[in-house]
């Protein structure tokens, strides 16, 4: 069912009991049932970035000050519209952040309006010139499905 979902966002659940040849009601509980467990996040679009004029991606660990902590920083990275995600990091660095611009001019000002919180120390970008593997979670749900590699 994720399969058909997956590959068809806009497929009501009536198509979508035809094709897997299931009740209509067995399929929406099934679909309840992954909803409830957090296994479907979401029935939005996917949206492109560039598509709407955001061609420029890129990368950004934050080092934040231990004094101010994670929240503060959190909130001002969320009200920065071209912050798509932030990510607690381990290593050097606290967090890594995608984001996007137009422009490597406006990435500028995306990265100036990021370092303008008291609480990040430090921060370093990389440019992403190409994507060679968009985000996905297909093969990895059918390799859980198969019982394929989970650590073992």
């Amino acid at each position: 069912m994720i399969d058909l979902l997956a590959e068809e966002p806009r497929i009501g659940v009536l198509e979508c009991s035809r094709r897997l040849g299931v009740a209509r009601g067995t399929v929406q509980a099934r679909l309840d049932k992954l909803v409830e467990r957090g296994v479907i996040a979401g029935f939005g679009p996917d949206i492109s970035p560039a598509a709407i004029g955001f061609g420029v991606t890129s990368f950004v660990t934050l080092e934040i000050s231990q004094r101010h902590g994670h929240d503060p920083v959190t909130a001002h990275l969320a009200a920065i519209p071209e912050v798509l995600e932030a990510h607690t990091i381990t290593g050097s660095s606290d967090l890594l952040c995608r984001i996007v611009a137009r422009s490597n001019t406006d990435l500028q000002r995306v990265i100036d309006q990021i370092v303008s919180s008291a609480g990040i120390t430090r921060a370093s970008t990389i440019i992403a010139l190409a994507e060679q593997i968009p985000y996905r979670t297909l093969p990895l749900v059918r390799s859980a499905v198969r019982g394929g590699p989970s650590g073992a």
